[in-house]
């Protein structure tokens, strides 16, 4: 595998682990040309459906998008990198499970939302004031009510 840093083609794997419940692999790995260390994650690759989007465009399913959203969510907040990537993981389990060819966006983004409420009700409530586009201050009210039931149980 490449060094993010120095670009050199061998990295040598310092330790291993498996996570998400056997589903991926993490490794740390070292750059002898550097000496730089950085992780790489190992998934097995399925078959994912497409998001079809509000405008009625079909794209492929990317994870890193739903990852770079969750992230800005939870920018500032108390969540580790560990609870984000299961939450990332379990919003691709859900689209995977859904066992369609497409999904629509909305689908996804409430598979978002779900995991953020459990994660962070900032968090929630952030994604979903942008997810949602929020027209006015009930609706903003509505979603906080929802973070704060949530955090409740």
């Amino acid at each position: 595998m490449y060094c993010p840093f120095c670009a050199h083609d061998d990295t040598r794997v310092i330790d291993s682990r498996v996570i998400d419940d056997g589903a991926t692999v993490r490794r740390r790995r070292h750059c002898d040309a550097c000496g730089k260390r950085f992780t790489s994650f190992e998934r097995a690759e399925l078959r994912l459906p497409l998001v079809v989007k509000k405008d009625g465009t079909r794209v492929a399913f990317n994870v890193e998008k739903v990852r770079h959203g969750m992230q800005k969510s939870l920018e500032k907040r108390p969540v580790t990198a560990d609870e984000l990537e299961k939450a990332v993981n379990n919003v691709l389990k859900s689209v995977q499970e859904s066992g369609d060819n497409e999904i629509s966006a909305e689908i996804v983004g409430d598979f978002v939302m779900e995991q953020l409420r459990n994660l962070d009700g900032v968090a929630y409530v952030r994604f979903s004031s942008v997810y949602r586009e929020f027209k006015d201050v009930d609706e903003f009210l509505t979603a906080v009510r929802a973070a704060i039931g949530s955090q409740q149980k």
